[in-house]
Parts: structure tokens; C-alpha cells; sequence
């Protein structure tokens, strides 16, 4: 199967892709390289191989959640533009 200039013409159009006579040439060789791609793996027998969720396998790492060292709460809330009885004060966002 190829694809005609027309056929390019009419995508370019869909896409809204104002192209030149040079470059509908040059998409219509992409486009036609490609489907000899797609036509060359449609030969492949898969019907034995069974169908994964990803290229390679992954597992997840996971790590042991452990406290580590954390900074004191009077030196976090120095950082902070407003505090209040220990607390963060953030502006209202949300009208009661």
C-alpha cells in the first residue's frame, strides 16, 4: 500500500498543515517508508507470545520508611513569612 499525493494533500489539509509541493514529496517517502515498516511487522507470527504491560520488566524498589533526623519546630516555622501558636498561617482560599 502507498500513499498518493492527494492522500498527503488531504492530511495536510486535516491538520491544518500548509505545506509546499517539496515538502508533500518528501511526506509522501515518510509516509510510504512507514507503512513499509508497519507491512514488514504485520508478517511477524505473535499468536504464541504472550502480551506485557511494558517493554522491560520493572519492579518497584522499595525502601524501609525510617525516621531520620528532622528539624526542631521553632526552626522550621522561622522560615516561615507568618506562624502562629506553632502553626503554619496560609491565606484562606476557601470562603466559609
Amino acid at each position: 500500500m502507498s500513499i498518493s499525493l492527494d492522500e498527503v494533500r488531504h492530511v495536510a489539509r486535516l491538520a491544518r498543515l500548509a505545506l509546499d509541493e517539496t515538502e508533500i514529496l518528501s511526506f509522501q517517502g515518510e509516509l510510504n517508508a512507514l507503512l513499509g515498516h508497519f507491512e514488514d511487522i504485520q508478517v511477524i507470527e505473535g499468536s504464541g507470545i504472550e502480551p506485557k504491560s511494558h517493554a522491560v520488566a520493572i519492579q518497584n524498589v522499595w525502601s524501609e520508611d525510617l525516621p531520620g533526623r528532622t528539624l526542631a519546630r521553632h526552626q522550621v516555622l522561622a522560615s516561615a513569612p507568618l506562624s502562629k501558636a506553632g502553626l503554619f498561617v496560609v491565606p484562606m482560599i476557601i470562603e466559609v
